[in-house]
């Protein structure tokens, strides 16, 4: 089967560039990259659309795919946003990884779950900028409320066709960040996937902690994806975060592709 660890390490199109890996391996390369063209899903194999989450007191919207035949409860998949929240971009890359990530793990028998974690405190589309958008509306959010309901997703999701005993999470931008912070709080989860998580850097009230905090205290194998030409997570904080690893004897990875800017799966 189809796992998420495949599709992470070969989604983003140049792969065939030299990787630069830790020591530490927590995942087996897969055999050989995925084609650079798309592969297309069959429309009429899933089901996928937007559906409400009870969570916190408050009804969390989420985007979900599943195959349309199954044998049993799906192993599941938890999609986390970037910073621009799930805005028409975030929609739209929802829709083409109906042959790429989302419905493509629900074509291969995944129930994938994308929730918008933004909901309470604001729209991201209100913000002209990035400074003010981090200023005004991420640095609100609180880590403690995001991990809260990413349970209420796996709970959600073991209520509609999904087994949390195979539960997976994977995360882009802020996201990244996220899942570090996820694969720390759920003795659960069975895997994780970073893509371009900050690691490093100054705590809040609201975010008392970074990844490289959480590195002896991952509950399951950690997949980090990055660029080497990323000014927003400078290399020194990837090899800080990569020697905190190798400290906690953590199964954890961290992948860089030299050429590769910030955000290079967003397209």
């Amino acid at each position: 089967m189809l796992t998420i660890v495949n599709i992470a390490q070969h989604f983003y199109k140049g792969t065939e560039n030299t990787m630069a890996t830790t020591q530490q391996s927590g995942f087996a390369p897969a055999a050989s990259p995925l084609a650079s063209t798309i592969v297309q899903t069959p429309d009429d194999a899933i089901v996928a659309g937007f559906t409400s989450i009870p969570s916190q007191g408050d009804n969390m919207p989420a985007y979900h795919a599943r195959p349309k035949q199954s044998d049993g409860p799906l192993p599941v998949v938890i999609v986390v946003q970037e910073i621009f929240g799930v805005h028409e971009h975030i929609r739209d890359i929802c829709r083409l990884w109906s042959h790429a990530l989302l419905n493509r793990l629900a074509l291969e028998g995944y129930l994938a779950i994308a929730p918008e974690l933004y909901f309470r405190e604001g729209d991201p589309n209100d913000f002209a900028d990035i400074p003010t958008l981090l200023g005004g509306l991420v640095a609100k959010v609180p880590d403690s409320q995001v991990l809260a309901d990413l349970d209420h997703v796996a709970s959600w999701a073991s209520r509609n066709g999904g087994d949390v005993h195979r539960l997976m999470i994977t995360g882009f931008c802020w996201g990244g960040r996220i899942t570090w912070l996820y694969a720390a709080h759920n003795p659960q989860l069975k895997a994780a996937v970073a893509w371009y998580g900050k690691l490093t850097g100054d705590k809040s009230l609201n975010s008392p902690k970074q990844p490289v905090d959480i590195a002896t205290d991952l509950n399951a194998p950690v997949l980090g994806l990055y660029g080497g030409q990323d000014n927003s997570i400078p290399q020194e904080s990837v090899e800080t975060m990569r020697q905190a690893l190798r400290a906690a004897n953590a199964k954890a990875e961290i992948i860089v592709y030299p050429d590769a800017e910030h955000a290079f799966n967003a397209d």
